[in-house]
């Protein structure tokens, strides 16, 4: 039985929740000793008495928990979340009937009303992420909620809720058919090789779709790339597939070498004729500027925050010194595809960092187009930090 209990909210915390913030967080309740059990849920009640809405309690690195419904009598159960979920695969309809995409997302948290919980579709299997143990302890009924929502061959889980919000490991696969392993899905007909139990990540990231068909369609005929933390090449494979002549491949991890050649291999590339490079990012902008070596498309998608034996980075300190590195690397008149997942600042904040590193450079530049996320990624307007993604095209002027 899921315990509940009544909140306070402190007076001065009033116009956020009236405006329609859907995530509770600690400093904004009077009476946060209540909360002992993940789970909980919570009637959160302004101190006029007034019903503010009903949530549950669960620690993520964003709050305590999410509101749910601004409904006092709404009971949070199976088909309350079948409900919730129904709605999300409709709004989504136009991405089911994609033959040349089969990969995208179906519940996007808050923004299609649940907070800490996305679903993501891979042809025909579901991968559910819990991102704290208060939404976990809903996963019975959230299970069966999208069983009977929509068809499912096999059904996965990633849970991120250890105590820095990590992934858990264990057997991710829950319930069904199993997936071929890799699992060969498409992006806009492009290939991927996915992996749905084999640790934290699946080997493409599904918000950057937008950005990949751009840099297809429109920045890679002719150009030589260069892609900066590039995980499984995704960038460059859509590079290629829109008339590169080369990339080059850039990234600390050790296996991000053979998961680069699986995706190029998948596509009919020739990995061999392409360069995938094992190496901290840092350094290899040392040997670059050693070497003098440039390109046409830089591409800049670093983690929100890295370490390595050398060098410790995070994007809201140090994203202009990076970019200012990326800028040495591109040609003039190159274009730099500068993007980050960071949801501690705006676009603003991230336009003002991209303006800093250009006048440190004493280099001009224009901006071309940039990109949020995409539709699937449904953002709740009254909580603007869901809306992580910001990627901006820059082509370098002098």
């Amino acid at each position: 039985m899921i315990k509940e209990v009544d909140m306070i909210i402190k007076s001065k915390f009033d116009k956020q929740y009236k405006s329609g913030s859907p995530l509770i967080t600690k400093e904004s309740l009077i009476n946060i000793n209540k909360l002992n059990e993940e789970g909980m849920l919570c009637n959160l009640y302004y101190e006029d008495k007034s019903f503010a809405g009903k949530g549950y309690y669960g620690k993520q690195n964003k709050g305590y928990g999410w509101i749910l419904s601004k409904d006092i009598n709404v009971v949070i159960d199976e088909k309350f979340f079948y409900s919730k979920i129904k709605e999300a695969i409709l709004y989504r309809e136009e991405f089911f009937k994609d033959e040349e995409t089969t990969a995208f997302r179906v519940f996007s948290g808050e923004g299609d009303g649940i907070g800490g919980l996305t679903i993501d579709y891979f042809a025909g299997y579901y991968m559910i992420t819990w991102y704290s143990l208060g939404i976990f302890q809903f996963s019975e009924d959230i299970i069966k909620a999208l069983l009977k929502a929509t068809e499912v061959k096999g059904l996965y889980q990633k849970k991120r809720f250890n105590t820095e919000g990590k992934y858990v490991e264990g057997d991710d696969f829950i319930w069904g058919e199993e997936a071929p392993v890799p699992y060969v899905v498409k992006e806009n007909g492009v290939k991927f090789a996915v992996y749905l139990n084999d640790g934290p990540m699946v080997g493409v990231f599904l918000d950057q779709r937008e950005v990949r068909r751009t840099i297809k369609d429109k920045y890679s005929e002719g150009r030589s790339v260069i892609n900066l933390f590039s995980y499984t090449g995704a960038f460059s494979v859509f590079a290629l597939k829109g008339g590169a002549t080369k990339t080059t491949n850039v990234d600390l991890a050790n296996r991000s070498r053979a998961k680069t050649k699986e995706q190029f291999e998948l596509n009919g590339i020739d990995a061999d004729s392409q360069e995938i490079i094992v190496e901290d990012v840092f350094n290899y902008f040392k040997y670059a500027t050693k070497k003098e070596k440039t390109f046409d498309l830089v591409i800049l998608d670093p983690p929100s925050f890295a370490r390595s034996k050398k060098h410790r980075f995070s994007v809201s300190k140090d994203y202009p010194e990076l970019l200012m590195d990326a800028i040495q690397l591109t040609n003039v008149n190159g274009i730099i595809v500068a993007s980050t997942n960071y949801s501690g600042f705006n676009m603003n904040k991230f336009k003002q960092f991209i303006d800093i590193a250009f006048n440190e450079c004493s280099i001009k530049y224009k901006i071309k187009e940039e990109f949020t996320l995409p539709k699937d990624f449904k953002v709740n307007k009254n909580y603007k930090e869901g809306d992580y993604l910001k990627v901006v095209f820059v082509q370098r002027l002098s």
